[in-house]
């Protein structure tokens, strides 16, 4: 009869629970960290040395709002950026890695543009050199919509999935490239510029179609049989979440969530083109009382 030891046991066990991934363990990431530090720096910069040189006196650098705007961004940045919520979405959970490149994509970039303001923007993009020719041409609806939505269809491929999680520098240059697009896909809607915007009725067109596009990538996520990503089948259950579970979340906060937050935008934009149109029809329409007394003036004088 074989006995095992008591120490033995404690042993095997200890090996046991320190192969078993840990999602809470802490992980540096000095690339993110460089990063939001750079925004930090050039955005005061910006505003403290470029902008009293070039805003004229009296005038604010900054309104209250653009700089609520660059601290929800900056903050935001960071938080989908660095742990825990990185290292989760990249090693145990695609329906949160999904929340952070919704982060990164649909929230930081619109609010980056509304934090900028007017004369920095026209200081950035020189009018009639080739860079405002080349945004120009990034930036057109089409262009922007179709270059964001492919690049967002590529970087869910399994290949791309499984080479972003091998190289760290690939990864981090996928999430560049992502962060770039969608700067260029709110550009007609929320551009710090008036002329780079296009009308208010084509922005609700606009975000319409940005939501209805990634329906056919989210389907696929959602309704497909097996495992899509292999990297995330590696037989360790985060939370309790298994992998066909997360699969599906993740393809349901694709459409739903992002769906539901870029239509609230449009409700939001209806609403306020609704009051705007009202109010001017108001007033180019007289009164009807004043409307009468210009009648009754008109009878006497006759």
């Amino acid at each position: 009869m074989t006995t095992v030891s008591t120490a033995a046991l404690g042993d095997g066990l200890s090996v046991v629970l320190a192969a078993e991934p840990d999602p809470w363990r802490w992980q540096a990431h000095p690339e993110v960290w460089f990063l939001v530090g750079a925004v930090v720096l050039l955005g005061w910069w910006a505003t403290r040395v470029i902008g009293p040189r070039v805003v004229a006196v009296g005038e604010p650098v900054t309104t209250p709002f653009q700089r609520r705007a660059f601290v929800a961004a900056t903050v935001l940045l960071l938080v989908s950026a660095d742990w825990p919520v990185h290292d989760i979405a990249e090693a145990h959970l695609y329906a949160v890695h999904m929340v952070q490149h919704m982060a990164i994509t649909f929230i930081v970039p619109p609010l980056f543009l509304l934090a900028m303001p007017a004369w920095l923007a026209r200081l950035l993009v020189l009018e009639g050199g080739w860079g405002s020719r080349l945004l120009r041409r990034l930036a057109h609806p089409v262009v922007a919509g179709v270059l964001f939505n492919a690049l967002t269809a590529i970087t869910h491929w399994s290949g791309i999935v499984q080479w972003s999680f091998d190289s760290g520098a690939f990864h981090y240059s996928v999430h560049l490239l992502l962060f770039g697009s969608a700067l260029l896909m709110w550009v007609p809607v929320v551009a710090p510029l008036p002329e780079l915007r296009i009308s208010v009725p084509g922005q609700m067109i606009y975000l319409f179609l940005m939501s209805v596009i990634p329906t056919i990538p989210a389907a696929w996520l959602t309704f497909a049989e097996g495992t899509v990503y292999k990297h995330y089948d590696d037989g360790f259950e985060a939370f309790g979440v298994t992998v066909t579970s997360d699969q599906q979340a993740a393809g349901l906060i694709m459409k739903l969530l992002g769906g539901f937050y870029l239509w609230g935008i449009i409700v939001a934009k209806f609403i306020g083109y609704s009051r705007i149109h009202q109010r001017d029809n108001q007033q180019m329409r007289p009164a009807e009382g004043r409307h009468r007394r210009l009648r009754s003036d008109e009878e006497l004088v006759e």
